[in-house]
């Protein structure tokens, strides 16, 4: 099952090391393949690298997509830590 969810960045910084970190932490507790699009790219947002290539400033609309079994567990786990870390809504 694939699922996508959009959110908007919030957080003054947009997403650097430490949300980055975050987000990729909760991704990694998934065996679904999940993606992070921002400005026509994709990444993988189990890479910490690729997350943090993006660049992702505040203000900006981002697309997670997860495709798996446990695909709908990882996008309300990923919008959770994103709303308590007060990065996205």
């Amino acid at each position: 099952m694939t699922i996508d969810k959009t959110f908007v960045v919030i957080d003054k910084t947009g997403i650097h090391a430490r949300p980055a970190t975050t987000l990729v932490q909760t991704a990694s507790k998934f065996n679904s393949d999940i993606d992070l699009e921002y400005n026509g790219k994709s990444v993988n947002l189990k890479s910490i690298m690729g997350v943090m290539a993006l660049g992702i400033p505040t203000g900006v609309a981002i697309k997670i997509t997860a495709k798996g079994s446990d695909s709908t567990e990882a996008i309300a786990a990923l919008e959770d830590s994103m709303k308590k870390a007060g990065l996205a809504e």
